[in-house]
């Protein structure tokens, strides 16, 4: 199988979560990955433990596999040049910087569109380029407060909460990556590059979607609501007598009907209260109380059982290692085991897309700091000599030239 970005050089700079997640999709697709590093390595590499090793987080290796990294002080002169020399020879520029930064090292989109006429060229950060909100620090916890998704996310009377992973900067990268498989095709039409601007706070709005439409069309702010739904019921956890918990989606009228059937409870089908997903939404508190009560005679397996041969939508609530170890996991490859030459094997989740005629996924393991610093300044076409000389002088950093 062939990989769908062969021969496209994605250059990465600046320590965030959104870029890095991105440059590894990307990666997954086939493009080379130049991981532009600090001389002391991605933040990421430390947010710890566990660790695989020194300077080597598990949480780093999560959104890191696939590419080379490059450890250069863009302090300096001559790591500048270094940099301008990678935007030359690469397709695609992912940076997360605070707006302005990249421009006043000179690698900012101007100054690499000049060097690079068909550049893609990606800016990620917190609020964008432009705005009232420009100059703010920019990370998914505060995406998610300003948003208006944290506000959302959490028990009824309860405090809000984050997500359990950090999912603006997933989504972001998300749109990352397909703004800039956008971009690549508009290129071939037309040979001209791209800027693209996107920021934390951006797509956390974009995913609001049907909450943010029940205040624009009804005028009404939307509440957290635990597990539940604001617009279909019964739709949300319950546990039955042993307080295990089990998630039910009742998306319809006609699987309302097989429910109560299921669960024994065919009065609730008579009663006018319910008998709609309107109804049942306007008379949520009562129903909810109703179902809990049932529930609670039983375990959940019980449950789980009979709704399941009823066709209804149920499942437990699973953690994290009942999921990565159930048999769907593991026959689907959920789980993907990288060998490190250094470390050994290396567990990260795989990428979800399966395709039956490309390779989406790469077998290269997430770089040790600078692992590929001297591979990539001999293909940028510095000497042995030369090399040597910005290794001395801490311009650059090899782990050739660190003890194994």
């Amino acid at each position: 199988m062939s990989s769908p970005l062969s021969g496209i050089t994605v250059l990465e700079i600046a320590s965030a979560v959104a870029g890095p997640f991105a440059s590894m999709m990307l990666a997954d697709l086939g493009a080379e990955v130049i991981k532009v590093e600090p001389i002391n390595g991605d933040h990421a590499r430390s947010w710890g433990p566990p660790f695989y090793a020194d300077n080597y987080s598990a949480y780093f290796a999560s959104i890191n596999r696939g590419k080379k990294s490059i450890a250069i002080n863009l302090g300096t002169r001559e790591g500048i040049d270094i940099a301008r020399k990678l935007v030359s020879r690469s397709d695609v520029i992912i940076e997360a910087m605070r707006p302005g930064a990249a421009d006043k090292l000179g690698i900012g989109y101007v100054d690499s569109a000049r060097l690079n006429p068909g550049i893609i060229y990606c800016s990620i950060s917190g609020f964008g380029q432009w705005g009232p909100y420009r100059n703010e620090p920019g990370y998914d916890i505060i995406a998610l407060a300003m948003s208006g998704l944290m506000d959302l996310t959490g028990e009824p009377n309860g405090e809000p909460v984050k997500f359990g992973v950090p999912i603006i900067d997933i989504v972001t990268s998300m749109y990352c990556v397909t703004s800039i498989l956008a971009a690549l095709r508009m290129r071939e039409k037309n040979g001209k590059g791209t800027y693209i601007d996107l920021s934390l706070m951006d797509s956390a709005l974009s995913i609001l979607t049907h909450q943010a439409s029940q205040y624009l069309a009804g005028g009404e702010v939307p509440r957290r609501m635990g597990s539940a739904h604001p617009t279909i019921v019964p739709y949300q956890a319950f546990k039955g007598s042993d307080d295990k918990y089990f998630i039910v989606a009742v998306g319809n009228d006609k699987l309302w009907e097989s429910f109560c059937k299921a669960i024994g409870r065919e009065d609730l089908l008579l009663n006018p209260l319910y008998r709609t997903n309107p109804d049942r939404v306007r008379n949520r508190e009562a129903l909810i109380e109703e179902l809990r009560a049932t529930f609670n005679k039983s375990p959940s397996n019980h449950w789980i059982k009979l709704l399941k041969e009823a066709g209804v939508p149920v499942s437990p609530i699973l953690n994290v290692k009942e999921a990565v170890e159930s048999d769907h996991a593991k026959q689907r490859g959920a789980v993907l085991s990288l060998a490190h030459p250094r470390i050994g094997a290396i567990k990260v989740m795989s990428n979800p897309i399966k395709s039956n005629n490309m390779k989406v996924i790469t077998d290269i393991p997430p770089p040790m700091l600078g692992e590929h610093t001297q591979e990539v300044l001999s293909w940028l076409g510095y000497s042995n000599e030369e090399i040597t000389d910005l290794l001395r002088r801490g311009i650059a950093r090899s782990l050739a030239s660190s003890p194994p």
